[in-house]
């Protein structure tokens, strides 16, 4: 058929009927190249304007582009159709229910302890404290010796430690403070370091004793370090934790890494007149602390004449349940997600 003899209405018509017939996408794409591909029909209702009267020319370009108008949409209506019946047969052949309400995903979050940690590792690196981390696996020499526990100290029999090897070299870490002596040996002084980190300890286990638990040591080593040293960063430490300072005060206590050596007790935050946290006290005891021993530097590579310094250990599961109410340190590390997504 020549352009001369094509009729524009005829052409709509006839598009859109094969576009309504075909059932499949390889069909669709034939009709589109039949009547908007480049030597489409359409293409040549275009193409025979210039041949037609000046007069006749706007009309039928108008009409040209109402036609490749109404395929182009009828086209785009009736792939959408196709698709959908598409999945509708693929849904029935894999009998999918559309009604049934989808699965649920599971939101994970942070574990308590590691919340808690990040929390005061963000505190201490606002106060110039250096991150560090340790082996769990330690040598005798940095969890004992440097620390001023010889092999012959009663102080090991309280540690009830897990040995590693026939020799007694090597042992699951009872305490964060071998960290205090890597840090001297890799530091210089002055500086200040705390080191979060996992520890173990042969022991039952009960309510308030696990084998496995969480601890944070911290150390600060300058010039002429005081007591006063100690109590300020310990009542910026609790007032970081809990939100507003608190009293704190220090009672004696025997450690072999410090001399003299204190028990840091802090005011319940909970309560004022004592309460079953505080044990009707209105005190909570919080951690050891004390200045570091002259033997402990000479360990760690620094001269005790020139140098001083002050240590803690923050009980960190201690915390974790002081902060959220838990009354069983075992529920910390069971993987019970049933206790883990309360947080």
């Amino acid at each position: 058929m020549s352009t001369s003899e094509i009729d524009p209405e005829a052409v709509q018509a006839q598009a859109l009927e094969r576009i309504q017939s075909a059932d499949t996408e390889e069909a669709l794409r034939a009709v589109e190249r039949e009547f908007l591909g480049k030597q489409g029909v359409v293409q040549g209702l275009l193409a025979r304007i210039p041949s037609l009267e000046p007069s006749q020319r706007g009309a039928a370009g108008k009409q040209a582009n109402q036609i490749k108008g109404a395929i182009t949409q009828a086209l785009a209506v009736r792939e959408a159709a196709l698709a959908h019946a598409a999945m509708d047969a693929e849904r029935q052949a894999l009998g999918f229910d559309p009604t049934l309400p989808p699965p649920t995903v599971e939101r994970g979050s942070l574990h308590p302890i590691t919340q808690v940690t990040r929390e005061l590792e963000d505190l201490f690196a606002s106060m110039g404290y250096h991150i560090l981390d340790g082996p769990e696996v330690e040598r005798d020499h940095y969890n004992f010796e440097a620390l001023n526990i010889p092999a012959d100290h009663p102080a090991r029999d309280s540690q009830d430690t897990f040995y590693c090897d026939q020799e007694g070299k090597l042992v699951l870490r009872t305490h964060t403070s071998p960290v205090q002596v890597r840090a001297m040996e890799r530091l210089q002084p002055p500086f200040r370091a705390v080191a979060p980190g996992k520890v173990f300890r042969q022991e039952s286990t009960d309510a308030s004793h696990e084998h496995t638990f969480h601890q944070m040591e911290g150390l600060v080593v300058g010039k002429d370090i005081s007591v006063g040293h100690l109590i300020g960063a310990m009542k910026t430490l609790l007032a970081g934790i809990f939100g507003r300072e608190l009293e704190v005060r220090l009672r004696p206590g025997y450690f072999p890494f410090v001399e003299p050596g204190f028990e840091l007790d802090a005011r319940c935050p909970f309560c004022e007149e004592g309460c079953s946290v505080c044990k009707r006290t209105t005190w909570i005891e919080l951690l050891p602390c004390g200045l570091v021993h002259p033997e402990v530097l000479r360990a760690g590579g620094i001269d005790p004449e020139e140098w001083s310094g002050f240590a803690f250990g923050l009980g960190l599961s201690r915390l974790v349940m002081l902060r959220y109410g838990i009354d069983d340190v075992r529920h910390l590390l069971s993987g019970d997600l049933r206790f883990l997504r309360q947080f």
